[in-house]
């Protein structure tokens, strides 16, 4: 969704360029960790070889995510006086626009910064999700595909495409594709070469932000993505006797339908790496019996929601779980990075954890947490003793051996209380919806899709089982209802979109009330 321009040519070549002010004034509007700061450094640099004064300011932000920053600069050929420069952009008055992510884009729209009669907007389309989504117990994510629109029909002329994508293949940094992308738009009168300069002048990661540079220069954004395989291609690794097991778990795959090939693989792959592959033939044995009610009819969508939900209620989130997760090497290479951490130099990374006593209950073997449970004096004696804040610190020997401890149990997991209550709620799932399936077979779609409510530990825990059970319970005044299917799609969707669980409670009592007023609800 771009206009091509040749890298050195000093305009887009698609339409006339409005002519830049005597003072070219640029706005950069990056996330913390996305080298925004690099970026205006480079650009600031740029202009000073390119014979241009230059003055740059930046506003911390901290109202997205870990904080958007806007960069603004200044910059007017050398004239022999010196330039008068504002410290901040003004709405209307920018002419160039450069976001690093998808939705910061849409900000700077909003906020008028982006204006059709004059500012070129560079823009990577990739997403990262501000607090708002995050917190919404279904899927929060705005409309994407929305934004690109509104943020092209906004903008003079735009250059916006996945730059994090190309800036990650090349091992770099986004702030390096974005760097391409202002060479790619053509507007600041500098050459190719002039850029290449400035990014080997900088002295750190240039080969791979050269290639990042280059790589957005040459992106066909014309091309569409080819379709994705049905199965994943990545190589498993692992002792040879794990590898015959998991070989022979995916031959398992191969017996049913292609249309579920995906999905089961997926889920297969999950399983396998939470617990282990006798976990996985446990999944797989679930899969192939609601494969089995299933027909090509329906494009198996049964056994698709079915994997989906299997899965993600087999790996619920346990103590056991976080602190595999959190002592993983993957996870601190994704740190170093998010938080462009070189691996020679030290990361420090403090853990917080604030477990209740449901939780370590939940992690003792099914008798000893049952007896907790049972002895309500004992229990609170205990919560009071386990129910406090700490911090660990994962880069140091102590706190490093105390979570590596904790992950050691994982092997025991299925003598644990929690996986007794995991279970019987699996059970659950699947006894309401397999009876629903003699009847209604859409019904028992919704019925699965309902374990999305249910995620996350400690108080995100608990809420999303109270919805599941409140939905689940009312399944039985559907019984009969041509309409069963979109009555209870219309339940799970107001308890995603419903914290506290104050709407769920009125649309369930309008569903008991009479079908006429469920009906008008949907």
């Amino acid at each position: 969704m771009t206009s091509q321009a040749s890298p050195d040519s000093p305009v887009p070549t698609s339409s006339p360029e409005p002519a830049l002010s005597d003072v070219i004034k640029i706005a950069v509007l990056a996330v913390g960790g996305q080298g925004g700061g690099v970026l205006t450094n480079w650009i600031a640099d740029l202009a000073s070889r390119g014979g241009f004064d230059v003055q740059m300011t930046s506003v911390a932000g901290v109202a997205q995510r870990t904080g958007a920053t806007i960069y603004y600069i200044e910059m007017a050929p050398k004239s022999g006086r010196p330039p008068v420069f504002a410290q901040s952009p003004s709405p209307g008055d920018v002419d160039i626009m450069i976001a690093a992510e998808l939705m910061e884009a849409g900000r700077a729209v909003l906020r008028g910064f982006v204006t059709p009669d004059r500012t070129t907007l560079i823009a990577s389309t990739h997403r990262i999700l501000a607090v708002s989504e995050k917190q919404v117990p279904g899927d929060g994510r705005s409309d994407g595909k929305l934004v690109e629109k509104e943020i092209t029909d906004a903008a003079f002329h735009t250059v916006c495409f996945d730059m994090d994508k190309i800036a990650t293949n090349a091992g770099s940094v986004i702030s390096s594709s974005l760097f391409g992308g202002l060479a790619r738009s053509g507007v600041l009168p500098f050459p190719t070469s002039l850029y290449e300069e400035v990014i080997k002048a900088s002295g750190r990661g240039v080969e791979q932000s050269l290639a990042a540079f280059r790589d957005t220069l040459e992106f066909d954004d014309t091309k569409t993505e080819t379709e994705k395989p049905n199965r994943q291609q990545s190589q498993v690794q692992g002792p040879q006797h794990l590898l015959s097991q998991w070989q022979a778990l995916e031959k398992r795959i191969d017996t049913l339908d292609p249309a579920t090939h995906a999905m089961v693989d997926a889920g297969l792959r999950k399983v396998v790496d939470y617990q282990d592959t006798d976990y996985g033939k446990e999944y797989l044995d679930h899969v192939v019996e609601w494969h089995a009610m299933d027909d090509q009819q329906h494009q198996y969508e049964l056994t698709n929601a079915a994997a989906k939900a299997i899965a993600n209620a087999m790996c619920y989130d346990d103590i056991l779980r976080v602190a595999d997760l959190k002592i993983r090497r993957s996870r601190e290479q994704r740190v170093r990075k998010e938080q462009q951490v070189d691996n020679d130099a030290v990361l420090q990374v403090t853990e917080y954890f604030h477990p209740r006593a449901e939780e370590l209950a939940g992690s003792m073997p099914a008798a000893i947490g049952n007896w907790l449970h049972r002895s309500p004096r004992v229990f609170k004696v205990f919560d009071k003793l386990v129910n406090r804040g700490r911090r660990i610190r994962t880069d140091r020997l102590g706190g490093f051996l105390t979570l590596r401890f904790i992950a050691l149990f994982k092997p025991y997991r299925r003598k644990l209380l929690r996986h007794q209550q995991e279970t019987l709620h699996l059970e659950r799932l699947l006894t309401t919806a397999r009876e629903a399936a003699n009847t209604d077979y859409q019904l028992a779609v919704e019925i699965l899709k309902c374990q999305r409510l249910v995620k996350g530990y400690s108080d995100t825990h608990v809420r999303g089982h109270s919805k599941f059970d409140r939905i689940i319970r009312s399944v039985d005044a559907l019984d009969g209802r041509s309409d069963a299917a979109d009555l209870l799609r219309h339940l799970r969707e107001v308890a995603m979109s419903d914290e506290a669980g104050t709407e769920l409670d009125t649309a369930i009592a309008t569903l008991q009330s009479g079908p006429g007023q469920a009906s008008q609800q949907i």
